[in-house]
């Protein structure tokens, strides 16, 4: 396995690569963000470990570029921010996992490895489905352009059903992934959640995106 170790701290970064290199990991250093990002683009890792604060490119921008350009390279983040918003901005831009720093190493391989085993699989950090789009990290969804208003319950069953495109969504699944799975919701909730979003996102549109598939659940068609 190929590995990409983007950090800026000499001593952090070598102690890095004789650690991975022990572990049988063929390890590459870059010392600042734009020539991480240039090694991530061209030279086909398996994984990056991307520091935050780099000189040159910071690592939120890093990520971003990446997925912006469709590369899902799986990418372990690392900062000495420990807030949970840093936490959260780092995960929002693309990132598959962050660890604080001082880190144990042995937690470390234990995230690069889970990551590892995750693989590349398209994600892309803008959802889109047809002429929707819905970012998850600035919470803006729009059609063709136009933005749309929404209310938080609305936000998270047009994200779910933008995650599961073209699926058959059930109204369990529903009720399970963005409703309190503890509550006793009545199920009816969904098919009222359903026409609330149906009359934002599709009715003002001519649009027809947001099907029943009667017997079974919902789709979101793209």
């Amino acid at each position: 396995m190929r590995v990409l170790v983007v950090e800026d701290e000499p001593r952090l970064a070598r102690a890095l690569q004789r650690g991975l290199t022990a572990e049988g990991y063929a390890v590459d250093l870059a010392a600042d963000g734009l020539a991480g990002l240039e090694a991530a683009r061209h030279e086909g890792y398996d994984a990056v470990v991307l520091d935050i604060m780099l000189p040159g490119l910071s690592g939120y921008r890093i990520v971003r570029a990446l997925r912006a350009e469709s590369n899902w390279v799986p990418v372990l983040m690392l900062s000495a921010k420990d807030g949970e918003y840093d936490q959260a901005d780092g995960l929002d831009a693309g990132a598959d996992d962050y660890l604080t720093k001082p880190f144990s190493f042995v937690v470390l391989l234990a995230k690069l490895r889970a990551v590892l085993r995750r693989g590349a699989p398209e994600r892309p950090a803008v959802l889109a489905a047809g002429g929707l789009t819905l970012d998850p990290a600035t919470r803006r969804v729009t059609r063709d352009g136009q933005e749309i208003a929404l209310t938080t319950r609305e936000f998270a069953l047009l994200e779910y059903l933008m995650r599961h495109r073209d699926e058959v969504v059930t109204k369990t699944e529903l009720l399970d992934h963005v409703w309190d799975a503890g509550a006793d919701t009545d199920p009816n909730v969904v098919e009222v959640y359903v026409g609330y979003l149906r009359r934002k996102i599709d009715q003002p549109y001519n649009e027809r995106s947001l099907q029943t598939v009667r017997g079974a659940g919902y789709r979101l068609a793209g």
